[in-house]
């Protein structure tokens, strides 16, 4: 009998501590809605059907690599449950499903949501609710507005900063450029195009101008217009469906122009090659992640996480995509900020941290980038490097390009 006691006490000491911690823990830690000690909940609105559908990788990798800090402990012991709501690009369907996360599914915050106009339609709505909308997939210069809008943080180079390393290249390699424009008819091809005029510094340079619809069956029309207009380089600020289109036609025809392509295109796979190799050949766009079809990233340390990342948790996905790049990176970002939340996992503290990151070095960002904001400045890239296709690859050419 005395011996039973004294296990029962021995038992009972082991866990006091345990308790104990426990306790401490419960008490020091504070949470809003979607967050306990063992779970954060986030939620994306992505394309999983429409025209842009193609973008939907971006969550899908995201996803995966929260199932991989899942396996390996969760973030500061708790497990990143990602809620991915299909929108289908359309902006009234983004408020409804946005809604239904916040409201009834009660996520922490929204997160890598993808679009311009797609956002635009919830920002006001999750700034007048408290609930970071963190990450975005769109590149507009409206997400970095602390003042009117504190609960919005976007991540990739702005469109602007973009549009002005394109129109610097255009005024030193073609100073005499007659300029096309192709663009998405929304916030996304606007900024684009207000842009260019102003790194040209005159609208005159630009002689023709080519709005589309993402409704839109092609944009042959567009194409066919834009040559008529004598233009010798063409800037096509659309979405890959699009820029697919696009490229091809312009080869179909038999046109010879500089081609420029925005970055969000940039997929070889997705793009260039079903545009057919020879008519992508020459074309150029930009950078700040890694080319993961690069054959000289073989022997880089950040690239072999990725390929092994890849291998292990989206086995059946193209490697050559680069939205699996920036899912897994943006994902890689939101980790960060969770991490340095600690066990103040509230939404003013998560904000707090989105908007403070220092010097973030990320395995596949491109050499000489980091992430890093301020409460002042929130967007976290700004540096772009210029690239062009060979047919088989993206090159690098020029400076890296710090704005």
């Amino acid at each position: 009998m005395a011996h039973l006691v004294r296990s029962h006490l021995r038992a009972a000491l082991v866990l006091l501590p345990l308790i104990a911690a426990g306790a401490a823990r419960a008490e020091s830690a504070k949470y809003d809605a979607g967050a306990d000690d063992k779970t954060i909940k986030i939620g994306t609105t992505a394309p999983l059907s429409g025209p842009v559908s193609a973008f939907a990788q971006i969550a899908k990798s995201a996803e995966a690599y929260f199932r991989k800090v899942n396996d390996e402990g969760g973030v500061n012991g708790r497990r990143i449950q990602m809620m991915i709501a299909d929108d289908a690009y359309s902006p009234p369907k983004t408020v409804e499903q946005t809604r239904r996360l916040v409201e009834s599914d009660e996520v922490l915050l929204i997160f890598g949501g993808v679009g311009t106009p797609t956002n635009s339609a919830v920002h006001k709505y999750l700034n007048d609710r408290k609930v970071p909308q963190l990450f975005l997939g769109s590149g507009a210069a409206k997400w970095d507005d602390p003042k009117n809008f504190p609960w919005t943080v976007g991540w990739q180079p702005t469109y602007r900063d973009e549009a002005i390393a394109y129109a610097k290249y255009i005024k030193a390699s073609h100073p005499n450029a007659k300029v096309g424009v192709l663009y998405q008819n929304d916030d996304l091809g606007k900024d684009y195009l207000k842009a260019l005029e102003e790194g040209l510094g005159s609208t005159e340079a630009i002689v023709a101008r080519a709005p589309y619809e993402t409704s839109s069956p092609t944009v042959d029309t567009q194409i066919l217009l834009l040559r008529s207009s004598g233009a010798d380089v063409v800037l096509v600020a659309a979405t890959p469906k699009f820029a697919a289109q696009a490229i091809r036609k312009i080869g179909e025809i038999g046109w010879k122009p500089t081609t420029i392509i925005s970055n969000v295109s940039a997929s070889i796979s997705g793009v260039l090659e079903p545009a057919g190799r020879d008519n992508s050949t020459g074309v150029i766009s930009s950078q700040y992640l890694k080319d993961s079809t690069d054959p000289t990233l073989k022997d880089d340390s950040g690239y072999k996480q990725w390929a092994a990342f890849m291998d292990k948790y989206l086995p059946d996905a193209n490697k050559s995509d680069w939205l699996n790049v920036y899912g897994y990176t943006i994902a890689q970002t939101l980790v960060a900020v969770l991490k340095a939340s600690g066990n103040d996992v509230t939404r003013a503290n998560v904000m707090k941290q989105a908007t403070s990151m220092r010097d973030l070095h990320l395995p596949m960002l491109i050499n000489g980038t980091v992430v890093s904001n301020s409460p002042e400045h929130y967007t976290p890239m700004t540096s772009l490097q210029l690239i062009r296709y060979d047919g088989t690859r993206w090159v690098p050419f020029g400076d890296l390009i710090k704005n």
